[in-house]
């Protein structure tokens, strides 16, 4: 089975022999000082954009104080949008109108939230879901199509509606744990081709016989 080339702006190639411009490996087209994103996790959108880093976290500033963090071998689906920290306003005044905003020589230290925004490894985040402020989302996660997701989401979680909420566990907890344990997303790639058949079957211990020694 082809492993895709982690190198490449664009992984998919169509029949034709083309690549799929809708479809890139964001650690290859975002250079942002505050977006972080792992080997091998992808992003897709039916209207590809020139600034992928503005179209996926369209609050993300350069001067931003918070992070967004992506791990490896995610699938991000058309239509998903990180709402980072620094689109939030105060909320413990009397007003949340931002009047530091507009001024220029305050600016620079008025951002009343500055949490960071941490996705895990293997997570599938599903078309137009909208991911909040702070979220921390644990690997092995699928975020339902729609979801509006915000706070702690614990590992290997199906999760959907707004507010989001955990539907069921993917896995049984002694699952979770092997494979918490395993961490497969940082094995070498050699390790993780040899893998692939095991990856995409429910057996564990077919994935745990392909694990590097330690």
């Amino acid at each position: 089975m082809p492993f895709p080339d982690p190198t490449r702006r664009y992984p998919i190639t169509l029949p034709d022999g083309t690549d799929h411009t809708g479809s890139v490996f964001l650690n290859r087209v975002i250079d942002h000082p505050r977006f972080q994103a792992g080997d091998f996790t992808y992003a897709s959108d039916f209207d590809p954009p020139e600034n992928w880093c503005a179209h996926l976290a369209p609050y993300l500033f350069d001067f931003s104080k918070e992070t967004l963090r992506i791990g490896k071998f995610c699938q991000i689906a058309h239509g998903v949008r990180f709402i980072t920290a620094s689109a939030n306003h105060a909320m413990n005044g009397l007003t949340t109108f931002p009047f530091p905003a507009f001024d220029l020589e305050n600016r620079a230290e008025y951002q009343p939230d500055t949490r960071d925004t941490v996705i895990g490894h293997d997570v599938w985040i599903g078309y137009g879901a909208l991911i909040l402020p702070g979220a921390q989302i644990g690997s092995g996660t699928i975020i339902g199509a729609g979801s509006v997701v915000r706070g702690d989401i614990p590992p290997y979680s199906v999760v959907t509606g707004n507010p989001a909420q955990v539907v069921r566990p993917r896995f049984a907890p002694e699952m979770v744990a092997v494979l918490l344990d395993l961490e497969w997303w940082d094995w070498p790639v050699e390790f993780v081709e040899r893998a692939v058949p095991a990856l995409l079957t429910g057996e564990i211990g077919q994935l745990q016989a392909f694990a590097p020694p330690r």
